[in-house]
Protein backbone atom coordinates (compact mmCIF):
# COMPACT_ATOMS: atom_id res chain seq x y z
CA UNK A 1 0.00 0.00 0.00
CA UNK A 2 2.81 2.43 0.84
CA UNK A 3 4.39 1.85 -2.59
CA UNK A 4 1.11 2.86 -4.24
CA UNK A 5 0.01 5.78 -2.07
CA UNK A 6 3.33 7.15 -0.80
CA UNK A 7 6.07 5.79 -3.08
CA UNK A 8 8.62 8.44 -2.17
CA UNK A 9 8.42 7.36 1.47
CA UNK A 10 7.88 3.64 1.04
CA UNK A 11 11.50 3.01 2.01
CA UNK A 12 10.86 4.50 5.48
CA UNK A 13 10.28 1.71 7.99
CA UNK A 14 8.12 3.95 10.19
CA UNK A 15 5.90 4.87 7.25
CA UNK A 16 5.48 1.23 6.21
CA UNK A 17 4.54 0.24 9.78
CA UNK A 18 2.08 3.14 9.98
CA UNK A 19 0.40 2.21 6.70
CA UNK A 20 0.27 -1.46 7.69
CA UNK A 21 -1.36 -0.56 11.00
CA UNK A 22 -3.87 1.63 9.18
CA UNK A 23 -4.84 -1.30 6.92
CA UNK A 24 -5.25 -3.69 9.86
CA UNK A 25 -7.39 -1.26 11.85
CA UNK A 26 -9.52 -0.12 8.90
CA UNK A 27 -11.34 -3.42 8.36
CA UNK A 28 -11.06 -7.18 8.66
CA UNK A 29 -9.76 -9.26 5.72
CA UNK A 30 -13.28 -10.53 5.03
CA UNK A 31 -14.75 -7.04 5.04
CA UNK A 32 -11.94 -5.80 2.80
CA UNK A 33 -12.67 -8.59 0.29
CA UNK A 34 -16.36 -7.65 0.15
CA UNK A 35 -15.58 -3.92 0.00
CA UNK A 36 -13.24 -4.18 -2.99
CA UNK A 37 -15.54 -6.65 -4.71
CA UNK A 38 -18.35 -4.09 -4.46
CA UNK A 39 -16.05 -1.37 -5.81
CA UNK A 40 -15.21 -3.50 -8.83
CA UNK A 41 -18.92 -3.92 -9.56
CA UNK A 42 -19.73 -0.21 -9.19
CA UNK A 43 -19.92 1.76 -12.45
CA UNK A 44 -21.23 5.35 -12.47
CA UNK A 45 -19.94 6.37 -15.90
CA UNK A 46 -23.42 6.57 -17.39
CA UNK A 47 -24.67 9.08 -14.80
CA UNK A 48 -21.73 11.51 -14.84
CA UNK A 49 -23.46 13.67 -17.41
CA UNK A 50 -26.41 14.19 -15.07
CA UNK A 51 -24.31 15.89 -12.37
CA UNK A 52 -25.38 19.54 -12.16
CA UNK A 53 -23.48 20.92 -9.16
CA UNK A 54 -20.10 22.73 -9.09
CA UNK A 55 -17.45 20.01 -9.17
CA UNK A 56 -13.76 20.29 -8.31
CA UNK A 57 -11.58 17.26 -9.11
CA UNK A 58 -8.09 17.05 -7.58
CA UNK A 59 -5.61 14.41 -8.68
CA UNK A 60 -1.86 13.88 -8.53
CA UNK A 61 -0.40 13.36 -11.98
CA UNK A 62 1.84 10.53 -10.81
CA UNK A 63 -0.76 8.70 -8.70
CA UNK A 64 0.14 5.00 -8.91
CA UNK A 65 -2.99 3.64 -7.26
CA UNK A 66 -5.38 5.53 -9.55
CA UNK A 67 -3.96 6.88 -12.86
CA UNK A 68 -4.73 10.54 -13.58
CA UNK A 69 -6.57 9.46 -16.75
CA UNK A 70 -9.53 8.49 -14.58
CA UNK A 71 -9.82 12.05 -13.25
CA UNK A 72 -9.60 13.46 -16.77
CA UNK A 73 -12.33 11.05 -17.90
CA UNK A 74 -14.63 12.23 -15.09
CA UNK A 75 -13.90 15.92 -15.70
CA UNK A 76 -14.73 15.58 -19.39
CA UNK A 77 -18.15 14.11 -18.61
CA UNK A 78 -19.34 16.35 -15.75
CA UNK A 79 -20.61 19.64 -17.13
CA UNK A 80 -18.50 22.57 -15.96
CA UNK A 81 -16.21 20.43 -13.81
CA UNK A 82 -12.82 21.92 -12.88
CA UNK A 83 -9.85 19.55 -12.90
CA UNK A 84 -6.72 20.48 -10.95
CA UNK A 85 -3.76 18.20 -11.55
CA UNK A 86 -1.18 18.35 -8.77
CA UNK A 87 2.45 17.41 -9.41
CA UNK A 88 3.93 14.44 -7.57
CA UNK A 89 2.89 10.91 -6.76
CA UNK A 90 2.38 10.82 -2.97
CA UNK A 91 -1.16 10.75 -1.59
CA UNK A 92 -0.30 12.56 1.68
CA UNK A 93 2.69 13.89 3.58
CA UNK A 94 2.74 14.83 7.26
CA UNK A 95 5.60 17.20 8.02
CA UNK A 96 7.99 15.59 10.52
CA UNK A 97 5.16 13.65 12.17
CA UNK A 98 6.32 10.24 10.97
CA UNK A 99 9.79 10.58 12.47
CA UNK A 100 8.28 12.05 15.64
CA UNK A 101 5.83 9.14 15.94
CA UNK A 102 8.63 6.64 15.39
CA UNK A 103 10.77 8.28 18.06
CA UNK A 104 7.97 8.45 20.62
CA UNK A 105 6.29 5.12 19.99
CA UNK A 106 2.57 4.57 19.43
CA UNK A 107 1.40 5.17 23.00
CA UNK A 108 3.29 8.43 23.53
CA UNK A 109 2.42 9.67 20.03
CA UNK A 110 -1.30 9.02 20.57
CA UNK A 111 -1.10 10.84 23.90
CA UNK A 112 0.52 13.82 22.19
CA UNK A 113 -2.19 13.89 19.52
CA UNK A 114 -4.86 13.75 22.23
CA UNK A 115 -3.29 16.79 23.96
CA UNK A 116 -3.06 18.61 20.64
CA UNK A 117 -6.73 18.14 19.82
CA UNK A 118 -7.77 19.04 23.37
CA UNK A 119 -5.75 22.28 23.19
CA UNK A 120 -7.11 22.97 19.69
CA UNK A 121 -10.71 22.48 20.85
CA UNK A 122 -10.18 24.95 23.69
CA UNK A 123 -8.59 27.57 21.39
CA UNK A 124 -11.35 27.11 18.83
CA UNK A 125 -13.98 27.66 21.50
CA UNK A 126 -12.32 30.92 22.63
CA UNK A 127 -12.04 32.22 19.06
CA UNK A 128 -15.42 30.93 17.90
CA UNK A 129 -14.03 28.47 15.41
CA UNK A 130 -15.60 25.21 14.27
CA UNK A 131 -13.55 22.05 13.81
CA UNK A 132 -14.60 20.55 10.50
CA UNK A 133 -12.15 17.74 9.97
CA UNK A 134 -9.01 16.08 11.30
CA UNK A 135 -6.55 13.86 9.48
CA UNK A 136 -3.61 12.30 11.30
CA UNK A 137 -1.89 15.29 12.82
CA UNK A 138 -3.87 17.89 10.85
CA UNK A 139 -6.84 20.10 11.62
CA UNK A 140 -9.32 21.93 9.37
CA UNK A 141 -11.51 24.63 10.92
CA UNK A 142 -13.83 27.47 9.88
CA UNK A 143 -14.38 30.82 11.57
CA UNK A 144 -16.89 33.64 11.35
CA UNK A 145 -14.11 36.08 10.43
CA UNK A 146 -10.48 35.93 9.24
CA UNK A 147 -9.11 37.92 12.20
CA UNK A 148 -10.40 35.28 14.62
CA UNK A 149 -8.77 32.58 12.51
CA UNK A 150 -5.39 34.34 12.58
CA UNK A 151 -5.52 34.92 16.34
CA UNK A 152 -6.54 31.32 16.93
CA UNK A 153 -3.62 30.11 14.82
CA UNK A 154 -1.16 32.25 16.77
CA UNK A 155 -2.61 31.06 20.08
CA UNK A 156 -2.46 27.42 19.02
CA UNK A 157 1.16 27.71 17.82
CA UNK A 158 2.11 29.31 21.13
CA UNK A 159 0.31 26.65 23.17
CA UNK A 160 1.84 23.74 21.27
CA UNK A 161 5.32 25.23 21.55
CA UNK A 162 5.09 24.45 25.29
CA UNK A 163 4.63 20.80 24.25
CA UNK A 164 7.81 21.00 22.14
CA UNK A 165 5.67 20.81 18.98
CA UNK A 166 5.82 23.21 16.05
CA UNK A 167 2.81 23.74 13.80
CA UNK A 168 2.33 25.02 10.30
CA UNK A 169 -0.85 27.11 10.04
CA UNK A 170 -2.44 28.57 6.91
CA UNK A 171 -5.35 31.00 6.78
CA UNK A 172 -7.36 31.91 3.70
CA UNK A 173 -10.88 33.22 3.16
CA UNK A 174 -13.25 32.78 0.24
CA UNK A 175 -16.51 31.26 -0.90
CA UNK A 176 -16.90 27.54 -0.23
CA UNK A 177 -19.32 24.85 -1.24
CA UNK A 178 -21.01 23.65 1.95
CA UNK A 179 -22.79 20.33 2.37
CA UNK A 180 -23.57 19.70 6.03
CA UNK A 181 -20.25 19.99 7.84
CA UNK A 182 -18.25 19.41 4.66
CA UNK A 183 -16.54 22.39 3.02
CA UNK A 184 -15.07 22.19 -0.48
CA UNK A 185 -14.05 24.42 -3.35
CA UNK A 186 -11.02 26.33 -4.54
CA UNK A 187 -10.84 28.39 -1.31
CA UNK A 188 -10.24 25.21 0.70
CA UNK A 189 -7.56 24.14 -1.74
CA UNK A 190 -5.83 27.53 -1.53
CA UNK A 191 -5.93 27.41 2.28
CA UNK A 192 -4.18 24.05 2.27
CA UNK A 193 -1.49 25.36 -0.06
CA UNK A 194 -0.99 28.47 2.10
CA UNK A 195 -0.42 26.21 5.11
CA UNK A 196 2.06 24.18 3.05
CA UNK A 197 4.07 27.35 2.41
CA UNK A 198 4.50 28.01 6.14
CA UNK A 199 7.68 27.11 7.97
CA UNK A 200 7.46 25.26 11.30
CA UNK A 201 5.96 27.53 13.95
CA UNK A 202 4.51 30.00 11.45
CA UNK A 203 0.98 31.25 10.76
CA UNK A 204 0.88 32.25 7.09
CA UNK A 205 -2.05 34.06 5.49
CA UNK A 206 -3.05 34.99 1.97
CA UNK A 207 -3.15 38.58 0.78
CA UNK A 208 -6.96 38.32 0.86
CA UNK A 209 -6.87 37.72 4.60
CA UNK A 210 -4.29 40.42 5.23
CA UNK A 211 -6.42 43.01 3.40
CA UNK A 212 -9.63 42.04 5.17
CA UNK A 213 -8.18 42.29 8.69
CA UNK A 214 -6.74 45.79 8.23
CA UNK A 215 -7.43 47.77 11.39
CA UNK A 216 -7.85 44.65 13.55
CA UNK A 217 -4.54 45.18 15.34
CA UNK A 218 -2.75 42.29 13.66
CA UNK A 219 0.75 42.64 12.25
CA UNK A 220 2.28 40.81 9.31
CA UNK A 221 5.61 40.24 7.62
CA UNK A 222 5.60 40.20 3.83
CA UNK A 223 6.84 36.85 2.50
CA UNK A 224 6.60 37.87 -1.15
CA UNK A 225 4.86 36.18 -4.07
CA UNK A 226 4.51 32.40 -4.10
CA UNK A 227 3.40 29.90 -6.71
CA UNK A 228 0.91 27.58 -5.02
CA UNK A 229 0.72 24.10 -6.52
CA UNK A 230 -2.39 23.60 -8.60
CA UNK A 231 -3.55 27.20 -8.12
CA UNK A 232 -3.46 29.72 -11.00
CA UNK A 233 -1.18 32.76 -10.80
CA UNK A 234 1.09 33.75 -7.94
CA UNK A 235 -0.18 34.61 -4.46
CA UNK A 236 1.35 37.13 -2.06
CA UNK A 237 1.71 35.60 1.37
CA UNK A 238 2.28 37.13 4.80
CA UNK A 239 3.46 35.75 8.14
CA UNK A 240 1.32 36.74 11.11
CA UNK A 241 3.38 38.13 13.98
CA UNK A 242 2.72 37.35 17.62
CA UNK A 243 2.44 40.21 20.11
CA UNK A 244 5.86 41.77 20.65
CA UNK A 245 7.47 39.78 17.83
CA UNK A 246 9.67 41.75 15.45
CA UNK A 247 9.99 41.13 11.73
CA UNK A 248 13.07 39.31 10.54
CA UNK A 249 15.77 41.49 9.00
Amino acid sequence: MSKAFAPNRSYEAAMVRSMAKFERMAMSPGTAHKHFANLRETDVRDVLGSVRVPTLILHRTGDRAMPVGHARFIAERIHGAKLVELPGDDFADMVDSTSRAAALGDQAWNALLTRFYAIADERLRVHRGRKLDTAGDGLFAAFDGPARAVRCGLALCSAMATQDVQLRVGVHTGECEVLGDKYSGIAVHVGARVAGAAEPGQVVVSSTVRDLVAGAGLRFEDLGAHALKGVPQEWRLYRALADGEATRS
